[in-house]
């Protein structure tokens, strides 16, 4: 009872509310770089690598190459997940966010640097899918890093609103990524931008990746990891410990995750070439729905993040999956108008169901867990869920359209994934009472 007694007055005081604000800047910063960079990726599979690393083939296959190529990622997520998760439970948190934030970096300037189709041939898709594996290596530790730096010094009531910090790292890389391509696409003919200008926002990656090492220098291990590492309390192997207690909160919570994956590939990346392809709008035009609709996001999350302190994680993250499935008929029934401003009412709509599922899902797969193996186990269920949502969307989605021509097959799509991880977040309890020193089967 007194060690609980000082660990909450430890995360309750002055100092260390001030601590919360630079530590929540960083998470945010941080996953703003790893998402930015995952992001830039993804519009370029859209817009450019389709037509420069898979120009032998026609158009609706180079883009299926490009996605499959934006999807390979996610399998070796799974692997990072596991091998930073590892370390992670065993050495700390903060050294593995350091450690992938420089891989992404590395691997993200790299494919800025990459010879095209016409210069070296086959080797062009090859070392970029090289160097997408490491982005999804990279991309499978800082995740689930960043949020445990911000849920684990967080104040009990306030772990939903500082874990929904990390998931603005998501619309905000997003919105710079497009920012991005919206820029080039504005100052350079098509001619320069299939040449050199699509490698820009690869290359600019490098500032970001120096702000984010210097923030993320300055700030502490989580306290409860540090009781844990002071009690020698680690296990050896975190992942055989989850395969033996753990595997259902794994698998529950990563199908619980999957549709967040799916509604918003379908708002960043499948609406992107629908819009653009199908539709008739121009690049700039559909990056700017794109843009706005993830500054709504930015605002959204965090709200939804101190919804679910107040009543809840599930009750907050069920509305949000629930609205999902409502709002997929009437978001292409919008934009098949071709209307721009009812464009940007269903992407508003999808974005503000995915805003009220993805703003708590982080600090509740990270309840889910003890700390001996919360590193791993919610890294694993959040990677399995973006290989169950987010890699296959672009892929299924596009063949859809291809076989149907009509929108609507996508929005079954999603009400499907919807109803999926509605049944599957059903199935696990209720976790933002949960002392967090406390795993989901262990005594209190």
């Amino acid at each position: 009872m007194t060690s609980s007694v000082n660990y909450d007055a430890v995360i309750s005081d002055v100092p260390a509310k001030v601590n919360m604000k630079k530590i929540a800047v960083a998470s945010v910063i941080g996953t703003t770089v790893e998402w930015y960079d995952l992001f830039i990726f993804a519009t370029a599979s859209a817009l450019v690598f389709n037509k420069i690393f898979f120009p032998s083939f026609d158009a609706l296959i180079g883009t299926l190459l490009a996605f499959g190529t934006f999807a390979s990622a996610y399998g070796a997520r799974i692997v990072g997940a596991a091998l930073f998760g590892h370390f992670g439970d065993r050495l700390g948190r903060k050294s593995m966010l350091l450690i992938s934030l420089l891989a992404m970096g590395i691997s993200t300037f790299a494919i800025g640097l990459l010879p095209d189709y016409a210069a070296i041939g086959i080797w062009a898709p090859i070392l970029l899918l090289t160097l997408r594996l490491i982005q999804g290596l990279a991309l499978g530790g800082e995740w689930g890093g960043a949020v445990l730096m911000a849920v684990e010094h967080a104040p009990e009531n306030k772990r939903g609103l500082y874990g929904s910090w990390v998931q603005i790292g998501v619309p905000v890389g997003t919105l710079l990524a497009n920012l991005a391509f919206l820029a080039i696409a504005a100052l350079f003919p098509l001619e320069d931008l299939l040449s050199w200008g699509w490698r820009i926002p690869f290359l600019a990656s490098a500032l970001l990746i120096a702000v984010g090492l210097y923030i993320r220098l300055n700030i502490h291990e989580t306290p409860v990891f540090q009781e844990t590492k002071k009690q020698q309390q680690q296990v050896k192997v975190p992942l055989l410990e989850i395969a033996r207690k753990h595997w259902k909160q794994v698998l529950l919570g990563g199908v619980a995750t999957m549709s967040t994956g799916s509604s918003f590939n379908i708002i960043v990346a499948f609406g992107l070439t629908y819009g653009t392809q199908t539709l008739g709008f121009s690049r700039s035009i559909m990056l700017t729905v794109v843009l706005a609709s993830c500054a709504l996001c930015i605002v959204l999350l965090p709200a939804f993040g101190a919804l679910s302190d107040r009543f809840g994680r599930k009750p907050v993250i069920i509305g949000g999956i629930i609205a999902e499935a409502v709002v997929a008929f009437p978001m292409f029934w919008l934009m098949d108008t071709q209307s721009l401003p009812l464009v940007f009412l269903g992407y508003g709509l999808l974005m503000t169901a995915f805003a009220a599922n993805y703003g708590p899902i982080a600090t509740f797969l990270a309840e889910l867990f003890g700390t001996r193996v919360r590193y791993s186990g919610l890294s694993v269920a959040y990677m399995l869920s973006g290989l169950l949502g987010s890699a296959t969307t672009p892929i299924v989605t596009t063949a859809l359209l291809s076989w149907t021509g009509k929108g609507s097959s996508v929005a079954w799509y999603l009400m499907g994934s919807a109803l999926i991880s509605l049944v599957a977040l059903l199935l696990l309890t209720e976790t933002f009472r949960r002392d967090l020193r406390s795993s989901a089967d262990e005594k209190r």
